[in-house]
């Protein structure tokens, strides 16, 4: 039988196969392609190249006499099976890799790809905030979200998924499978992550400023963090004894908690919370107050001297472009070339006057693990009741 349009029934039918067969393999493909959230290619996106270090363990074996001692950089992709935090999880923008910290520097580092344009990764000093070795995206259609991380409540986390060389994905910051299930097992909740364009590697440093226990700390360390640069207003906190008393009570086993304090330049305050629990908040004086501080993340590692001091790092990331700024005002080409400097970490700390109630009520909470952030920028409306402190930086 001959169809309108010249075509055969037998011929009709073969089509129809043909098409049927066509969208069995296209569903085929679709399943067998690791799938996560927020995936979109862009095939002319710039690509990254990394070269990605697998995990793996490390096992002492008998030297044979033909080996050599290992060069500098193959020590640097090995590491230890159990390594010690705190830990800071370093995300690179730029290179699209994300690189491990612990208690004894650099652990591991992994290709990723962040937020595509439109959608990108938001910078800045977050934490762990919540984990699930199997998640379902709820704000794309349950997209698989393997070994997550959470760093926001409002969708931003790191997860296993696929990573074409290029920022590809809705925010989320995607890893390659075996460092996810890796990072996973060695992170926990309450694990520094920091978002910044540029490597920011943690540098040691020693600053009277650095906070020391209320047992280890002297009246000298107390003098350099209160003396005001300028006279400070009484400051009187009725409620803080009674935030911090509950926060603070611990079992004797376990170890104190970490502590988190923010000063930030944009509100003149310095806010404390001791993990998701907000304590208090004091307004703090900053000399030449028109200036940068930049951002700078200092975490106490550990302790040292015979448990005599706390040993400190800190990263320092940029905040907000001066060029461009100046630019979106219409200032003059001579303006924009001449951008305010940062202060650098150190000249940092001494440009911060903290109220002498702040330090003791500090001093009496901080241990190894707690984190002092500087920053221009203020706290972000991120940061709530079920989170750390989190501040968003340009």
């Amino acid at each position: 039988m001959i169809r309108p349009g010249g075509i055969t029934g037998t011929a009709l039918l073969r089509r129809c196969l043909h098409i049927q067969l066509a969208l069995a393999a296209g569903f085929w493909l679709a399943a067998s392609t690791p799938a996560a959230a927020d995936f979109f290619g862009f095939p002319n996106q710039p690509r990254y190249r990394s070269d990605f270090w697998q995990p793996r363990a490390v096992r002492p074996h008998a030297k044979r006499h033909h080996e050599t001692a290992p060069r500098d950089d193959e020590r640097e992709t090995k590491r230890d099976d159990h390594p010690q935090g705190p830990f800071q999880i370093v995300v690179e923008i730029a290179k699209q890799e994300v690189e491990l910290y612990g208690q004894n520097g650099f652990i591991a580092r992994a290709p990723i790809s962040t937020g595509m344009p439109g959608h990108p990764t938001p910078m800045g000093v977050f934490t762990v905030l919540s984990k699930a070795k199997w998640h379902q995206s709820n704000i794309y259609s349950g997209a698989p979200m393997p070994y997550m991380q959470r760093i926001t409540w409002s969708g931003v986390a790191m997860h296993a998924g696929p990573r074409p060389g290029y920022p590809a994905s809705h925010g989320c910051i995607r890893l390659p499978e075996d460092f996810a299930i890796w990072l996973f097992h060695t992170t926990k909740v309450g694990a520094r992550v920091i978002v910044t364009r540029e490597p920011a590697p943690p540098v040691d440093i020693e600053n009277p400023k650095l906070f020391a226990p209320a047992q280890l700390a002297g009246d000298a360390t107390k003098v350099a963090m209160s003396t005001p640069a300028a006279p400070v207003a009484a400051v009187t906190v009725a409620d803080a004894a009674d935030k911090i008393a509950p926060a603070a009570e611990q079992k004797p086993s376990e170890p104190p908690r970490p502590i988190t304090v923010f000063v930030s330049r944009k509100q003149s305050k310095v806010f404390v919370r001791q993990g998701f629990t907000e304590l208090f908040d004091m307004p703090v004086t900053i000399a030449d107050a028109d200036r940068p501080l930049g951002t700078h993340i200092y975490t106490a590692m550990a302790l040292k001297d015979d448990g005599k001091a706390l040993r400190w790092n800190v990263i320092s990331i940029p905040s907000a472009n001066t060029h461009a700024k100046a630019k979106r005002r219409g200032k003059s080409e001579e303006a924009e070339a001449e951008p305010q400097a940062f202060s650098n970490p150190v000249e940092a700390l001494d440009r911060i006057t903290l109220p002498p109630e702040a330090i003791e009520k500090i001093s009496m909470l901080i241990s190894p693990g707690s984190s002092l952030i500087v920053s221009d920028n203020a706290l972000s409306d991120e940061t709530d009741a079920d989170t750390d402190i989190i501040v968003l930086t340009p």
